[in-house]
């Protein structure tokens, strides 16, 4: 039997659970198991925690469905736990280095404990000190092994259950288990507080909890708030029963409507129901109330004396008094030009239209990428609805023939934005543009993520100084309704580097529909719009931006490459698109595409892809054709922009360090051997999970069409999918 059991329930928190469980295994006491608690067996965290459980046999992951909440998830790896001791510890945080050995040697002090409440850190997700709330707490406790009564106010429900260490078999003796589906902290440390006989504190951090910058969960409005009134009830009834001693129920008691008031007087928790809550929340006080409990003074003595006298108007005018007038700006814009901004402000007091979406790609390049793809399918399943592609002056000819479009910046720019009630772009939308309640805003993205982005881009100076303020940035991301990935290596990254409360899409990329459904036909066509010679193999160079260079530079000299590889070759070179300045840099066999609005196209065109570490990888691997990574500086590029991980460790083919490695590989053939085929196919199997060529089908059904999830067409499995034919290559 192992002297520890971790249950770390993982809902929600994918991009973050291995730096949990890493903080687990890197513990210098190893005798423990962990459990991860996984949504399914095909959730992304499932996919995180069968990893480590391959590589480690102390990782049990067990499942426990979403719709059991944390409770359950935390009782179902209570059930499965055979240590002697249990704590739980949460996906998004980490255990202190040196922890389990504390806990083990403060054990041996004390004995079995029936609970062991520890220290914790608060640390703010962004920036401020880490705070230690439960240090005052414990510090005002006996030094040993003690009895309940002993330290009367600590009562179980001040600290969160991942706060604690319990002896599994006191769980069990006393049928303990997380009750309910919200606050469920506060009801099972009550109730384990209650029943607890023997119990000693360690004055140490052993937790380090992460704030999440979405903040709790059970801070957000809703229904759910009259549960922490269940919970209380459930403790307080107990404690009844028990015929708890008056020294131990008033601190119980206060600790308990502490929390209780602070939903009550919460001017955004409680949206509708107030009254009835207020109601109940004092039935509850006058039934409970302890002989001869004297109210704390203050502000808050005030609002106990008005909700054990059931005053709600009272209660109501102090809260509006105690809130200072802060509801005036959130819908104050702040577009350029005062005639803007006003004719702006009027727009967003209109209804909105119900049947108006507007689609923007690349901060208005043009009609592009995933918005033009959903736009496209949109036009079949949705007629009813009205389209806007927004774009900037020079990008209007883009825009196909029968797409309302709007300028940047235009007065019908503003108006759309503020009347659409669906939002769709692979960037993000102005600062100024409002996020009006009903309105729908789906971020599509346009690509997968090897650098880092978002907020992982902080600690890269040169990165976040091209970004501008991160704060800014989150306060975008921060409008999000949905956001789509392509692959769970997506959803976990874009989980850690856009924290908010969105919903993850995982339906693939609609852009990269084409690579599924396009014929040999296309193929040809698109060739010949291209000006690719018939029967020459066409390789595309597609290089990416270096935050620490100015200006585009190749990193290859192209007329050289093509002279030592062959004249059956014409090369493709599409520089990044902040380099497109519509200027041909080439000729005869260098053909410059870098101006061609569908990087699509450009991939169907070419027989290979020539890349550093540009994202078009990704896209270009569902055509399964071969893929050469050309990586002269790698170490730089890593060192200065930060990578998600080592592509030199799981490349999708060929990799070439120099010039000549790189010819190398395209005179000898090793560029589409066997060996090259494998690395490729491992790489797709982790990165085209989704893109079946029916991503927008499932994006305009879900959201533009309000279908429900279990109606969506589910993933075509990846060995079923044929990709659209290379015109001069013979797939393996």
């Amino acid at each position: 039997m192992p002297r520890f059991s971790i249950v770390v329930p993982s809902h929600g928190v994918a991009g973050r659970l291995s730096l949990a469980l890493d903080s687990v295994l890197a513990q210098s006491f190893g005798d423990f198991e962990l459990i991860p608690v996984c949504d399914a067996p095909d959730a992304p965290a499932a996919d995180v925690a069968a990893g480590y459980a391959e590589r480690d046999s102390r990782v049990a992951p067990v499942h426990s469905p979403p719709s059991d909440g944390l409770a359950g998830a935390r009782n179902t790896g209570l059930r499965a736990a055979v240590g002697g001791h249990v704590l739980f510890l949460d996906g998004d945080d980490l255990l202190a280095p040196g922890a389990l050995a504390a806990l083990d040697a403060r054990l041996g002090e004390t004995g079995d404990v029936d609970v062991l409440y520890f220290e914790h850190e608060r640390t703010p997700w962004w920036e401020g000190e880490p705070a230690n709330p439960a240090a005052p707490l414990l510090a005002r406790t006996p030094d040993g092994a003690f009895a309940p009564g002993r330290a009367p106010r600590l009562t179980g429900v001040a600290l969160p259950a991942w706060s604690a260490l319990y002896r599994r078999a006191f769980l069990t003796e006393q049928d303990l288990a997380f009750p309910g589906e919200h606050y469920t902290d506060i009801g099972f440390g009550g109730l384990a507080g209650l029943r607890a006989e023997r119990v000693a504190v360690l004055r140490a951090v052993v937790v380090r909890h992460l704030l999440r910058r979405q903040g709790n969960r059970l801070g957000l409005p809703g229904e759910h708030h009259a549960e922490l009134l269940d919970q209380c009830e459930l403790v307080l009834a107990r404690a009844a029963e028990q015929g708890l001693a008056p020294d131990r129920l008033s601190p119980l008691f206060e600790q308990l409507f502490a929390a209780v008031l602070k939903t009550a007087a919460h001017p955004r928790r409680l949206t509708s129901g107030r009254r009835a809550f207020f109601r109940r929340a004092s039935a509850l006080y006058r039934r409970h109330r302890p002989a001869g409990y004297r109210a704390p003074g203050g502000s808050l003595g005030v609002q106990h004396r008005l909700l054990a006298s059931g005053s709600y108007p009272a209660f109501r005018a102090l809260r509006a008094v105690n809130r200072t007038a802060v509801r005036a700006a959130t819908l104050l814009p702040r577009p350029r030009g005062l005639r803007t901004r006003l004719r702006y402000a009027l727009d967003l007091r209109l209804p909105l239209d119900r049947n108006l979406v507007v689609y923007c790609a690349y901060w208005g390049r043009g009609y592009v990428c995933n918005p033009a793809a959903i736009h496209a399918k949109a036009r079949e399943l949705a007629p009813h609805l009205r389209a806007v592609f927004l774009v900037e002056p020079d990008a209007v000819d883009s825009v196909p023939p029968g797409v309302a479009h709007a300028v940047i910046g235009s007065r019908t720019y503003w108006k759309v934005l503020a009347r659409a009630k669906y939002l769709v772009n692979n960037a993000n939308f102005a600062d100024a543009v409002v996020k009006r309640p009903g309105s729908v805003h789906l971020q599509t993205q346009h690509g997968t993520p090897l650098k880092t982005m978002g907020a992982d881009q902080a600690t890269y100076p040169v990165v976040a100084a091209a970004t501008g303020s991160i704060a800014r940035l989150l306060a975008r991301v921060d409008r999000w309704d949905y956001n789509l990935t392509s692959n769970r290596h997506s959803t976990e990254m874009w989980e850690r580097a856009f924290p908010s409360a969105h919903e993850t899409l995982e339906y693939g990329y609609p852009r990269n529909d084409v690579y599924c459904t396009a014929s040999a036909e296309d193929v040809a066509r698109v060739r010949k719009e291209l000006g690719v010679p018939d029967g020459k193999k066409a390789l595309l160079y597609a290089p990416t931006h270096r935050d620490y260079a100015t200006g585009f530079e190749t990193g290859l000299d192209l007329a050289r490459f093509c002279e030592a590889i062959g004249d059956e070759y014409v090369v493709l070179l599409r520089a990044h698109y902040f380099y497109d300045r519509g200027a041909s840099r080439g000729g005869g066999r260098i053909i410059d595409v870098t101006g061609h609005r569908s990087s699509e196209d450009v991939c169907l065109a070419a027989d290979a892809l020539i890349t550093d570490y540009s994202s078009i990888m990704f896209d270009y691997a569902n055509l399964d054709r071969p893929i050469v990574v050309y990586a002269d500086d790698w170490d730089v590029y890593r060192e200065t922009r930060g990578v998600y991980f080592d592509l030199m460790e799981f490349p999708p083919g060929r990799v070439a360090r120099t010039p000549g490695e790189l010819a190398a590989v395209f005179r000898d053939g090793s560029w589409a051997d066997e060996s090259a085929a494998s690395l490729r196919a491992a790489f797709r199997e982790r990165f085209c999970q989704f893109d079946d060529g029916r991503a927008a089908e499932r994006v305009v059904r879900r959201v533009l069409l309000g279908e429900p999830p279990e109606s969506i067409p589910p993933v075509v499995p990846l060995a079923e999918r044929v990709p659209a034919p290379a015109s001069t290559l013979t797939r393996s």
